[in-house]
């Protein structure tokens, strides 16, 4: 049988993908699956601070969201929103917007709890960027580099295998 689709995590501040992934799958027109397309919620205007999240919260164990690598990671996260709220969308409008730009064969999974959410994010696929938009997002992101790893060390040897 013809392989249908890869998934694999990819977002914003995941880009590992593009390296080889996303453009085979482009090339062979199969479909590429990102979760966590709003980078565990990193990049929404719901972005929890670790001491409110419940105590069996998994976020909780990740760099980006502890110490030093949140504060950097905010900075990005403030500036991307700004940009959203300039468009008239929200960060995970935005967010989403830019995954789908990366490929027609991009098919993201971003998870939700609250249907206001789920709307909001689906409203994501009537928003079109302009070349002017996309560069100023890949200018926030080469000035506001991805502090911290998706994973502690531990597990992060278990993903992408």
């Amino acid at each position: 049988y013809p392989l249908a689709a890869v998934q694999s995590e990819y977002s914003l501040l995941t880009r590992g993908p593009e390296e080889s992934i996303i453009p085979t799958c482009l090339q062979l027109g199969i479909a590429f699956v990102p979760y966590s397309p709003l980078s565990r919620g990193l990049v929404t205007a719901a972005m929890p601070e670790p001491e409110t999240m419940a105590a069996d919260d998994f976020r909780r164990s990740l760099p980006r969201f502890k110490g030093e690598n949140l504060e950097r990671n905010k900075k990005l996260v403030e500036e991307f929103a700004a940009l959203a709220s300039s468009l008239g969308c929200s960060p995970a409008q935005l967010a989403l917007a830019w995954v789908l730009h990366q490929g027609e064969t991009l098919l993201p999974i971003p998870g939700t709890k609250r249907l206001k959410y789920l709307e909001e994010n689906a409203a994501s696929v009537d928003i079109v960027l302009e070349k002017e938009t996309l560069a100023r997002i890949q200018a926030l992101l080469s000035a506001h580099p991805t502090a911290g790893p998706r994973y502690d060390p531990g597990n992060l040897d278990l993903v992408d295998r």
